[in-house]
């Protein structure tokens, strides 16, 4: 049997509709450029260009972004745990009996640790602190009845 819990940023637009809609915005916003520069009006196109180099820009970093995550996999063979950020994979196998779930303190936004024969890892980044709290009692009490099979 395995568990499994999967936390991600809250994106409303993949890479991929991201992309579109940059496209779209290029498209009108050029289109209004170069009507202004059939008038003569050369500098609205030198600031159209400026600007969707920098919407590009932030839309870049944004779609880069858009499907972090972390995944939490309980099963009989360890604790996986996989935190994916931008082209950056990190893959941290633990040990289910010796693990200690760190629950995070409800006065100050911190995220849950993970502890097992030394080697800490922190997950949580991408939920608020309601989802954080509820992922870390979860893995806390599944963890508790792996111990209990054994």
């Amino acid at each position: 049997m395995t568990r499994e819990w999967t936390l991600r940023r809250n994106c409303s637009l993949s890479p991929r509709q991201v992309a579109r809609a940059y496209a779209v915005l290029c498209l009108g916003s050029l289109a209004v450029a170069l009507g202004f520069l059939l008038h003569g009006i050369w500098f609205v196109l030198a600031f159209s260009l400026i600007e969707l180099a920098l919407v590009g820009l932030a839309l870049l970093v944004y779609a880069r972004h858009a499907t972090d995550h972390e995944r939490i996999a309980l099963s009989e063979s360890g604790l996986l745990v996989t935190c994916v950020q931008a082209d950056h994979r990190e893959l941290v196998r633990l040990d289910p009996l010796w693990t200690r779930v760190v629950v995070p303190d409800e006065r100050r936004r911190t995220l849950i640790q993970l502890e097992s024969r030394g080697v800490k890892v922190e997950i949580g980044r991408f939920v608020d602190d309601s989802r954080r709290r509820q992922v870390a009692r979860e893995l806390r009490q599944a963890l508790r009845s792996v111990s209990a099979m054994r």
